[in-house]
C-alpha cells in the first residue's frame, strides 16, 4: 500500500510517504519553501499546502501521484467543533474548518492526477499517537500526546498493542498545557507556536517560585486528565516587548511555568502506567519537543523507556497519518532513521560547487579534514547525506565547533544571530557518552538533557548549559559512520570525544536542505569551512 501524509492545516506542513509498512520519505515545506515553519498557524493559511514537499516525497521514490493507493491528512473537520462551542477566542475558526472540508479539492488541484476519493481524514491526536506508537521500536507500549489543540482537544493517552491503538483518555479544548506554554511564549516576547524552545532555554536561569500560583490555573485532576486555564500572566511579570532585555523575574516565570508542565506530564504518564502496565511510552505532540520535560518523565515517571518522535511538532502528523492508514493492510516497520528527507551524489555535489565557481578541494577523507579544523578551533558547516525530519539538527544539517572553549558558545549564538541564553549541543560517541553524561542513553534524536559528569564540565564548557545540563546527541559508528569517524578524528587531536553541534541555519531560517542553502549560508555566515559532501570549501580560499 502506497500513502501519502499531507499535515497542512495549523502549522509546519509536512508530507510523508510509506510504501508497504515503510517508510520511504518525509520532509517539511520550510525546507524547500524557505519560510519559517513554512507558514504561521491563522486561519487564513490553513488552505496552504506542502505541495513542494509532496511532490519531492513522489519522484524519491519513483511514483506519480496515480500511483497512490491513498492520501492521509492529519485532520477530521467531522470531528471539530465551533471554537465558541470550545471555549476558544478564535473567530476565524470558521475558515479554517471550511478548508479542511475541502481539503481533498485542493489536494486533488495541487497534485494534478489525484483522485480526491483517495483523500482520507485521520483524527489529529491519532496521526500524533501513530507517529509515536507505530514509528517507535516498541510495538506494545503506552502512547501520550500533548499539544496546542486538534479537532476538539489537546491531548491524548492510549495503549498500542502490536501496533493497534485503543485511545484511553483525551482533554477536550479548551484545557490545553500546550497554549498555556504558547501564551506564555507571546507574553514572554517570543513567537508563539514557534519559539516555544526559548521559553525553556530561558526557565533554565530562573528558580519557580510561581509554580504555587501557576498551579491553580494548570494541574493534572489525578484521573487521566488536566485542568489548564487562562493565566493572568501580568499579574507574576511585566509582558516583555519582543527583543526588549529579559529580567530575573521572566526567567523566574519561564522556571514556574516549566516546572507546572511537568508535572502534568508525571501525573498523566502514572496515571497511564496504571492502565496499561507498559514499560514502554511513546511520547509526541508539540510538548514532547520540551527534552527538560522528558528527562524528567524518564528520571521519575514509571517507565522503563521514553521513546520520544523525533518530528514530534505537528510535521510528524503527515508522517503518522500515513502509518495510521497504512496499518490497515500492511505490517508497519518501525521508523529507521530521522534522515528521510533530501540527499544528493557526490558528482551532484560537485555539480553544484562547479555552477558556483567557488574553489574547493576534495581531500582524501572529509571526516579527518573537518576534525583537523575544528581542533584549531574553526566553525565548519557540516551537510551530509539526507537531511533530518524534524527540529534537530542530528549530523546531516549542522553547524559544528570545539567545545573545550567557552566563547564558542558565544561565538556561535552571534553566527546564527540567536539570543545569549540559547545553549547549543554536543555530539558524542555513542560508546563514551556514560563517561561524560548522566542520563537517558542512547539519545539519537536529541530530545533528552543529561547531566554533564563534574570532571567533564571544566573540559566541555561550550556545552555545558547554566544548570550544569547539555542536550546530547548519542552517535552510533553502525549508523552514522562519516559522523562517527569525524567525531574520532576529532577526539585523537584534542582528548576531548565531543563536538558541539547546532542547526546549519541562522536566526528566523529553516535549517539548511539543499546545496544552495549551504552555500548562501557559507557565504552569509563567518564559517571557516564548509563540507558538502567529501568537498570542502575553504572561506579563506573564497574570500581573499
Amino acid at each position: 500500500m502506497r500513502v501519502l501524509g499531507v499535515n497542512a492545516l495549523f502549522h509546519d506542513p509536512a508530507a510523508a510517504l510509506v510504501v508497504d509498512g515503510t517508510v520511504v520519505a518525509a520532509a517539511e515545506e520550510e525546507r524547500f519553501s524557505r519560510r519559517k515553519h513554512g507558514k504561521r498557524p491563522v486561519p487564513f493559511s490553513a488552505w496552504e499546502l506542502p505541495e513542494l514537499s509532496a511532490r519531492w516525497c513522489l519522484e524519491h521514490a519513483g511514483l506519480d501521484v496515480r500511483d497512490l493507493d491513498a492520501v492521509a491528512y492529519s485532520y477530521d473537520p467531522q470531528l471539530a467543533a465551533p471554537a465558541a462551542e470550545l471555549g476558544l477566542h478564535d473567530p476565524w475558526d470558521a475558515l479554517r474548518q471550511e478548508y479542511a472540508r475541502r481539503t481533498p479539492e485542493f489536494l486533488a488541484e495541487a497534485l494534478p492526477g489525484l483522485d480526491p476519493a483517495l483523500v482520507r481524514f485521520v483524527p489529529h491526536h491519532t496521526a500524533h499517537a501513530a507517529s509515536a506508537g507505530q514509528a517507535s521500536p516498541h510495538p506494545d507500549c503506552a502512547v501520550l500526546v500533548l499539544d496546542g489543540r486538534g479537532e476538539c482537544g489537546a491531548h491524548l493517552s492510549g495503549h498500542y498493542l502490536d501496533r493497534q491503538l485503543t485511545v484511553l483518555s483525551a482533554q477536550r479544548l479548551p484545557d490545553s498545557v500546550g497554549l498555556f506554554y504558547e501564551d506564555l511564549t507571546e507574553h514572554l516576547g517570543f513567537l508563539r507556536s514557534s519559539d516555544e524552545f526559548k521559553v525553556m532555554a530561558l526557565a533554565s536561569h530562573g528558580r519557580p517560585r510561581y509554580a504555587a500560583e501557576l498551579s491553580r490555573y494548570v494541574h493534572a485532576d489525578g484521573s487521566g486528565g488536566f485542568t489548564a486555564r487562562p493565566v493572568p500572566w501580568a499579574s507574576l511579570a511585566e509582558r516583555r516587548p519582543p527583543g526588549a532585555p529579559w529580567t530575573a523575574r521572566h526567567a523566574d516565570l519561564a522556571a514556574s511555568a516549566q516546572r507546572c508542565l511537568e508535572d502534568v506530564l508525571l501525573d498523566l504518564a502514572a496515571d497511564l502506567h496504571r492502565r496499561t502496565g507498559e514499560e514502554a511510552l511513546a511520547l509526541a505532540g508539540g510538548v514532547a519537543l520540551n527534552c527538560v520535560a522528558n528527562t524528567r518523565l524518564f528520571r521519575e515517571g514509571p517507565f522503563r523507556h521514553v521513546w520520544v518522535q523525533p518530528a514530534a511538532g505537528d510535521a510528524g502528523t503527515a508522517l503518522g497519518a500515513a502509518l495510521h492508514v497504512a496499518q490497515e493492510k500492511d505490517d508497519v516497520a518501525p521508523m529507521p532513521t530521522a534522515a528521510l528527507g533530501r540527499g544528493w551524489s557526490d558528482e551532484e555535489l560537485r555539480g553544484w560547487l562547479e555552477r558556483a565557481a567557488v574553489p574547493y578541494e576534495e581531500p582524501a577523507d572529509i571526516a579527518e579534514t573537518v576534525a583537523e579544523e575544528l581542533s584549531h578551533d574553526g566553525i565548519v558547516a557540516w551537510f551530509q547525506g539526507r537531511s533530518e525530519f524534524g527540529p534537530r539538527a542530528l549530523g546531516h544539517r549542522s553547524l559544528l565547533a570545539h567545545p573545550g572553549h567557552a566563547a564558542n558558545l558565544d561565538r556561535l549564538n552571534a553566527v546564527k544571530g540567536r539570543e545569549e541564553f540559547r545553549p547549543v549541543a554536543p555530539m558524542v560517541l555513542a560508546d563514551r557518552a556514560a563517561e561524560l553524561f548522566d542520563g537517558p542513553l542512547p539519545s539519537p534524536y536529541m530530545l533528552f538533557v543529561h547531566d554533564v559528569a563534574p570532571g567533564w564540565r571544566e573540559r566541555l564548557p561550550a556545552v555545558v548549559h547554566v544548570d550544569g545540563t547539555a542536550r546530547i546527541q548519542t552517535v552510533d559508528p553502525a549508523e552514522e559512520p562519516l559522523v562517527a569517524r569525524m567525531v574520532r578524528a576529532f577526539e585523537r587531536r584534542t582528548g576531548l570525544p565531543v563536538v558541539v553541534n547546532t542547526s546549519l541555519n541562522t536566526a528566523g531560517r529553516p535549517m539548511v536542505d539543499d546545496p544552495r542553502d549551504a552555500l548562501e549560508c557559507f557565504g552569509s555566515a563567518p564559517v571557516d569551512l564548509l563540507a558538502l559532501g567529501p568537498f570542502a570549501v575553504r572561506r579563506a580560499e573564497v574570500f581573499r
